[in-house]
């Protein structure tokens, strides 16, 4: 399947340079090692959602992807119910999409599906689409060819129904005049920050330490883990073992003379005259230059004189040898249509009018055997070992499930690169094996791998797999509060100078309320205020906080608006004194902009709402064990 969209792709060049996220909508809805399984055994489910059951395997694949978010720390028993849930209706969300989709009569073609796939970066290999590269990413991933295919299709139908949800709405001239007035709208503040270190609170004591630690536990918890053995196969390993015969090159070279193909390159000056807002100015000027080109005047100095390219009008419009992908359409149809010193023009592009000198050509060709030599025999290399990689790997399948296999008998047999992993950390992994999934759900997963037992083969990535031995197994477990003292006291201290600081501020409000003037309230705090200025809703200078503050308070009118709040570093007292709208020009010309940003809210929010009342009335069955 994946062949044939390469194939596809062969004959349709351009399909290969758009970019679509195919890839990250599947794995981000569906997760990273399992699709929906429409046939799973009725006892065997996470949840039935419409038509559609969820794989007990599906809901616990999401499951250690959101504990990988996590770093692969201990949840308390309340946010891990909370997460579990939220991962099941994700899915249940996603299942229930798919069917009213498909009940709605919005389909993806074949060819759509295959141009998604092809757009994916993470399939591509130097920018164009690589079977091998996306076969062995879902093999990775615990995907079928089959599987992906399928679920990409689903999700281009779910955006096809999010896309006509979108594309109802539309902006009436009073909302965008209230948009506008709220996204222009600026606010006169000044403030003053309160550091929380000048404000100490009360000293922290051993037993403020203590219950500190009991009441958050959790956040000193060592990170569970593993000491692993390990034998290692890698395909580079493979490669250095292999031999071909020149016999085997040749035929290789036959069959993939093709691939050998040097295209026509031709070395080219041009003159480029840059658009400006007066084209008819443009083109005049073009044809005046292209006029004395024509007549014989030397054309390096009149490139020099009138070029606008920065990286050849210095070079007297020199471009050097490039074939004919190098350059946008119009310039390169027009220089691969000339003969050795023709000149031509002027040609218009996005960039502006070319006058186009051709110098020399050099014929296209394929190359020669021993030419073609130095990049054959290592890719035919790879090639062999990259078969004697997938024997290998469905031998050890085999053979490690057998009773008696051990590591080393394994490792010995194969010439696997054996190593130990001392702690090998859930979520974080270890050197040299990494974090791969796969091989965090071998090692912590719900049925993890039992100590002294052979586990695997696991992939690794597309050229390496191990199997592993776990030694140990070390549960998270608390860490001694006086190893954590330190850092309490120091959080503690914090929290206590907020807490004075923000005292301090509030009565510091109370001032401002009863008639005192801001400096002097700030000199009695022994501090310097801002001084007032305007400000906007995303204006960098001023601290986050502080700028949320100043909107969400009500516009002032006769009398300055002050408030005392909590931040970061400590606390600050605020006053809002003016409201205005910014009118300039600049804002004048973000009103597309604006118009599209606010298309945007509203589409997502009725597509979110689509999706919560299809939620709503769904006929939805959970498995409350699904995930023990």
């Amino acid at each position: 399947m994946l062949q044939r969209i390469r194939d596809g792709l062969s004959r349709h060049k351009w399909l290969q340079y758009t970019l679509l996220g195919a890839l990250a909508l599947v794995f981000a809805a569906w997760g990273a090692y399992g699709i929906v399984n429409l046939n799973v055994d009725s006892a065997n489910y996470a949840a039935e959602a419409g038509g559609q059951k969820i794989s007990i395997q599906q809901a616990r694949n999401g499951w250690l992807q959101m504990q990988q978010r996590f770093g692969g720390a201990e949840l308390p028993e309340v946010l891990r119910s909370h997460f579990q849930d939220q991962v099941l209706e994700g899915l249940i969300r996603d299942a229930l999409m798919t069917e009213r989709t498909h009940d709605l009569g919005y389909r993806a073609t074949d060819g759509e599906v295959q141009d998604s796939i092809a757009r994916e970066p993470a399939f591509q290999v130097e920018g164009v689409f690589s079977a091998p590269a996306a076969k062995a990413l879902l093999a990775q991933n615990g995907l079928t060819e089959e599987a992906f295919y399928s679920q990409v299709r689903s999700s281009l139908q779910r955006q096809q129904l999010e896309n006509g949800i979108r594309a109802s709405d539309f902006i009436t001239p009073a909302e965008l005049a209230r948009a506008q007035s709220l996204q222009n709208e600026q606010r006169e503040v000044r403030y003053v920050q309160l550091p929380a270190d000048k404000f100490p609170g009360p000293p922290v004591d051993d037993a403020a330490v203590q219950a500190y630690y009991k009441a958050h536990q959790a956040a000193y918890m060592t990170t569970e883990s593993a000491h692993l053995q390990y034998a290692e196969l890698r395909l580079d390993q493979l490669a250095t073992q292999v031999t071909v015969t020149d016999a085997e090159l040749h035929a290789a070279y036959d069959k993939n003379k093709t691939s050998y193909v040097v295209p026509e390159k031709r070395h080219a000056s041009h003159i480029l005259i840059t658009a400006t807002k007066d084209d008819a100015a443009d083109r005049k000027l073009a044809d005046d230059v292209y006029a004395q080109a024509k007549a014989g005047k030397d054309f390096a100095a009149l490139a020099k004189q009138y070029s606008k390219d920065p990286g050849s009008a210095d070079k007297g419009g020199d471009l050097g040898w490039a074939d004919r992908s190098t350059f946008v359409g119009p310039f390169s149809d027009t220089l691969f249509g000339m003969s050795v010193g023709e000149i031509r023009g002027p040609v218009k592009t996005q960039y502006g009018y070319h006058i186009i000198r051709l110098d020399e050509i050099q014929a296209g060709k394929t190359k020669t055997f021993e030419e073609a030599r130095p990049e054959l025999e290592p890719d035919l290399r790879k090639t062999r070992a990259t078969d004697r990689f997938g024997e290998i790997q469905e031998q050890l399948q085999t053979q490690a499930e057998q009773p008696g296999a051990t590591l080393e008998g394994l490792a010995k047999e194969f010439q696997l690169q054996t190593g130990d992993v001392p702690q090998f950390l859930k979520g974080a992994g270890g050197a040299p094996l990494g974090a791969a999934p796969p091989l965090q759900e071998l090692v912590f997963g719900d049925s993890p791998l039992a100590g002294g037992h052979l586990g695997g083969p696991v992939l690794l990535g597309d050229d390496r797999l191990v199997l592993v031995k776990v030694l140990d197994h070390h549960k998270p477990e608390p860490k001694p509060v006086a190893e954590m003292h330190d850092a309490i006291v120091a959080i503690l201290k914090k929290e206590h100078g907020s807490d004075a600081a923000l005292k301090a501020a509030q009565a510091a409000q109370a001032k401002l309320d009863g008639g005192a003037s801001f400096d002097d309230v700030a000199k009695e705090l022994g501090l310097t205020a801002e001084p007032s200025r305007f400000v906007g809703r995303s204006d960098p200078a001023v601290p986050a906080a502080i700028r949320t503050l100043v909107f969400d308070v009500p516009r002032p009118t006769e009398k300055p608006v002050y408030r005392a709040l909590k931040i970061d570093t400590g606390a600050a007292l605020v006053a809002v004194t003016k409201s205005r709208v910014d009118t300039s020009d600049a804002n004048r010309q973000m009103q597309a902009e604006l118009v599209k940003r606010e298309l945007d809210r509203q589409g997502t929010a009725d597509a979110v709402a689509y999706l919560e009342d299809v939620r709503r009335k769904a006929d939805v069955r959970k498995n409350p064990k699904a995930f023990e």
